[in-house]
């Protein structure tokens, strides 16, 4: 997603409106509204103005929003650019809804100095405004709101709002009034800044960042206005229909078996519709199970005398609820709230440290916990044999939640278990495990691993002491873990240098586990049971994910470079206009990807007719198999790349052209999804697939541009 997002925003100089014209959003003095409720491409303006993008890089599409779709941005160099019909000064309003996990650094308020060329998470970029005027923007971030302006060695902060602002939405609004700005904040004026010195004072007319810094985050409804609105049509913008801030926040622990649960009240709400129960999917759906009342009030106690869960909520059991607010007067109600969950800690232990499963742990650990709820003492267990650790029992109290088991031999794996006493009775604990350093380790698939192809070849590394290894694989995890060299899951062994595993053709949508032991004869510590690892196969056929390109030398056996692979146009320009891969390494994109952690670069320059690269295929030739009728192909370009045909082609003669004639110009990762009877070949025995752009059967001469492919595969109806 990596690349520059500037709004080139348009502004037009009209006269004050009434508060009714915000709220029906007719107000002529709305220069530029971004509804951002796009999939790709061109980002409309709302206004009569249309000051439609002109680009848009590197920005997530269709993120969850505040009312509808918001835009994402990643806080690195994310930018769009739009329409520039005009521009306020002095006195103007920017702002709308936005969303960050982000802090920046905070400036102290002044009208001099360049305090804002560090650190900062510019949503609405200041922009230069050379020896006598100044360019108004807005930094935000979860510790604070900061309007800072912009010119030849100045760029202070001349309004400063510090303080917890949170990561959900919050409705920021800044008003210049004759150059002095006033930050609003859910519809309340928090502060008014200082009085800026420049002769003008510039509306913004980029949004998502600068060299200085860019915005984390999302971005939702943002409005340019040419006046001062007043704080009663701030308000106005700022109400939300839903409920909001609820107390516990979302995802919270509660130490307690009763609540008083809260929340803030949407504009509209005359009264609110409470659910609450353990089940989300009914929560979610408003079953009558968990419906709890219609109430005035915005608070609800539960897990007390009287109440809803009078004997208490239960450990370890998370709870969710949802608020619809209520209004029989308004055509829109009821609005359906998000479903807010909170836990009750269970009275085991939780949140081992290290992490169940960890690798390369150092040998002289320390072995933390959380206690569960309740819990006075605590009773560890330790060992490198889960049945006499999950067996255990009788051990000494301990009373604080941490255990030094003492230096532990390294590549091996041990387990624990920490059993808790609450007076009442003891909880029983699971039993985790972790491996020191030196071990064994996996490097592909993943430990956990989802979505992986049913052709996968595990790789490890070895560790430090073995000269030979043995692998197990299979379906039943107890199995592999207990299996050994008589077991079914047994699949050979092999010496030093040979880290690798290739199974037959594995089923689709299937959870498999494998494990590695290590030996070595001149070791008395010999052998090393492995830890276990699993991963998931994908319930569709992946044709090319990108992701076993490397970047390693031609000499080296286990180069695998993408542009000796995927075969281009590098030695035929003439014919062909295509280069794949970058450069320079990383040859395979790692930063623009749509699934995983590479993707492939395609340059193309049709200047010679068309640009297209072929992949031979040495597996999953049958495009039979389960019944797949799609295939589908993640793609990205660029807003400046030249409009050209993008078209596949199977067994160098079947092609297929996207219908979207603008297709390279597509600025967001897009699906295109093709009906595998497009084709009209043999689809049992597939054994090239080519990408491509231009006209295949007629070249003529065209542009240029950079696209970026991804995540090629098949589906099942």
């Amino acid at each position: 997603m990596c690349r520059k997002l500037m709004y080139l925003v348009s502004f037009i100089l009209l006269l004050g409106l009434p508060l009714n014209s915000i709220a029906q959003d007719t107000d002529p003095s709305l220069v530029g509204w971004w509804k951002f409720e796009e999939a790709s491409g061109t980002l409309f303006d709302q206004s009569d103005n249309h000051n439609d993008s002109t680009s848009a890089q590197g920005v997530l599409y269709q993120q969850a929003g505040q009312k509808g779709f918001a835009l994402g941005f990643d806080g690195i160099d994310d930018d769009v650019t739009v329409g520039a019909n005009g521009r306020p000064t002095d006195t103007f309003s920017f702002g709308g809804w936005l969303k960050t996990s982000a802090t920046h650094e905070i400036d102290p308020e002044s009208i001099s100095g360049t305090g804002g060329v560090n650190s900062q998470r510019y949503a609405f970029d200041p922009q230069h405004g050379g020896e006598t005027d100044g360019g108004a923007g807005l930094s935000v971030g979860t510790n604070g709101i900061l309007v800072y302006e912009h010119g030849s060695n100045y760029m202070p902060a001349t309004a400063v709002y510090q303080a917890d602002i949170g990561s959900d939405w919050n409705h920021i609004m800044i008003v210049y009034d004759n150059k002095q700005p006033t930050i609003y904040l859910n519809g309340s004026n928090v502060r008014i800044g200082l009085t800026s010195p420049r002769e003008v004072v510039n509306a913004p007319i980029h949004f998502g960042g600068m060299a200085y810094g860019y915005f984390e985050g999302l971005m939702d409804e943002i409005r340019i206005y040419n006046r001062a609105l007043s704080a009663a049509e701030v308000r106005k913008l700022a109400a939300r229909p839903n409920a909001y801030s609820p107390i516990p926040d979302k995802g919270t622990l509660h130490e307690d078996t009763w609540l008083s649960m809260s929340w803030s009240s949407g504009g509209n709400a005359a009264s609110h519709d409470v659910y609450f129960g353990e089940n989300f999917d009914d929560v979610s759906a408003g079953a009558e199970s968990v419906f709890q009342g219609n109430q005035a009030s915005t608070f609800f106690v539960v897990g007390f005398p009287g109440f809803p869960y009078p004997d208490g909520l239960a450990p370890g059991t998370t709870y969710y609820w949802r608020i619809d607010e209520v209004n029989d007067t308004e055509p829109n109600s009821p609005w359906k709230g998000e479903v807010w969950s909170f836990s009750i800690p269970p009275k085991t232990a939780y949140f081992p440290d290290p992490a169940d499963g960890a690798q390369s742990v150092i040998p002289e650990p320390v072995l933390e916990w959380t206690a569960g709820f309740g819990s006075k003492l605590h009773y560890v267990y330790f060992g490198d044999n889960f049945d006499d650790v999950n067996n255990a029992a009788g051990g000494l109290p301990n009373s604080t939640t941490d255990y030094t088991p003492g230096t532990l031999k390294m590549a091996k794996t041990y387990y624990w278990r920490v059993d808790e006493f609450d007076i009442f009775a003891t909880h029983k604990g699971d039993v985790w495990s972790f491996t020191t350093e030196g071990a064994v380790e996996p490097l592909g698939p993943a430990n956990g691993a989802v979505d992986v192809t049913q052709t996968p070849i595990l790789t490890w590394t070895p560790g430090v002491f073995g000269a030979s290894h043995e692998v197990y694989f299979g379906t039943d995890a107890d199995a592999v873990k207990n299996a050994d060299t008589s077991s079914p899951e047994y699949k050979g062994s092999g010496n030093l240098g040979s880290e690798s595993y290739e199974p037959a053709q594995l089923e689709w949508n299937t959870t498999y586990y494998w494990r590695v032991d290590e030996a070595n004869n001149a070791n008395a510590d010999s052998p090393w049971t492995g830890p276990l690892w699993s991963f998931a196969t994908a319930s569709f056929l992946i044709i090319e994910d990108f992701e076993s390109y490397n970047d390693l030398d031609p000499s080296d056996p286990a180069s695998n470079r993408i542009f000796n692979v995927w075969l281009d146009g590098f030695d035929n320009p003439a014919l062909n206009g295509s280069v794949v891969g970058n450069a320079n390494p990383p040859f395979a994109e790692q930063t623009i990807v749509h699934g995983g952690s590479q993707s492939m670069p395609f340059a193309y320059d049709n200047g010679v007719g068309k640009s297209e690269a072929t992949l031979t295929l040495t597996s999953n030739r049958d495009w039979t198999v389960k019944g797949v009728n799609s295939l589908t192909i993640w793609y990205r370009g660029a807003p400046t790349n030249a409009a050209e045909p993008m078209y596949v082609v199977l067994n160098g003669s079947a092609a297929v052209t996207n219908d979207n004639p603008d297709a390279a110009k597509a600025s967001a990762w897009t699906e295109w999804t093709i009906d595998l009877q497009a084709f009209g070949v043999n689809l049992a025995n597939v054994n090239t697939i080519t990408l491509g752009l231009g006209n295949r059967n007629n070249p003529v001469a065209g542009g240029a541009g950079m696209m970026y492919f991804d995540d090629i595969r098949l589906y099942a109806p």
